[in-house]
């Protein structure tokens, strides 16, 4: 008896409550959100890019997202949340190389999941909340296996051959590239021409699905 009244003299004193109701609210929410983000990183998104840096950069920033939300929804500060959202859209920056637009929307989609999961209230059914989560899972899956099965991507190279540059050796060009490459690339085009030097930069398109080669340098600038 005596050691619990100490503890609640102590949370009293801290201005803090061991347990509400709240903690059912966040083992829901937090379930809620795990699963189907977890569906759209580990089933629709890894298996097509097997890029497990993502993978901990969704994860933490999805579950940072819904804590923040959780969080700032409970203190029912409409400023608090609005910079608190400002600064996690603000993030995706990250002052580092800039990422693929693909990934991009990936880490879009699972924070706006975050967000939806961590800040729906009474007025939104839990029904409402499944088919949300729902409809982003089955379009993104959609989107990704059956409309766009063939995904583009693009590699800029420097190409000393400018001889080859002109218009009228495009067939030329295009085998030369395909040969050195070993790639069945698509189409090609002929950007900055360094004639000191007798190099031009060259950026070549084609399926990396139906081809495997190294995509590290993927994280280019136009």
């Amino acid at each position: 008896m005596i050691i619990d009244t100490a503890s609640h003299n102590v949370i009293d004193l801290l201005d803090l409550q061991l347990f509400n109701k709240d903690v059912y609210t966040l083992i829901y929410r937090l379930t809620l959100n795990l699963f189907f983000t977890t569906i759209i990183i580990r089933f629709i998104y890894y298996p097509r890019t097997k890029r497990k840096d993502y993978l901990f950069t969704y994860y933490m920033i999805g579950l940072i997202t819904f804590f923040l939300c959780f969080a700032l929804k409970k203190l029912d500060i409409d400023i608090g949340m609005g910079l608190g959202l400002f600064a996690i859209f603000g993030i995706i920056r990250y002052r580092t190389n800039p990422i693929d637009i693909k990934e991009m929307t990936y880490l879009f989609i699972v924070i706006g999941m975050s967000v939806v999961n961590a800040l729906a209230k009474k007025q939104i059914s839990i029904v409402e909340v499944l088919m949300l989560n729902s409809v982003v899972v089955l379009l993104t899956a959609g989107l990704e296996y059956v409309w766009l099965l063939k995904h583009e991507t693009r590699k800029t190279i420097t190409y000393e051959r400018i001889d080859l540059i002109k218009p009228e050796h495009y067939n030329e060009m295009l085998a030369d590239l395909q040969e050195r490459t070993g790639l069945n690339i698509n189409r090609f085009e002929v950007g900055n021409i360094d004639f000191l030097n007798d190099t031009a930069t060259v950026r070549i398109y084609y399926f990396d699905d139906e081809q495997s080669f190294s995509d590290y340098t993927s994280n280019e600038t136009d």
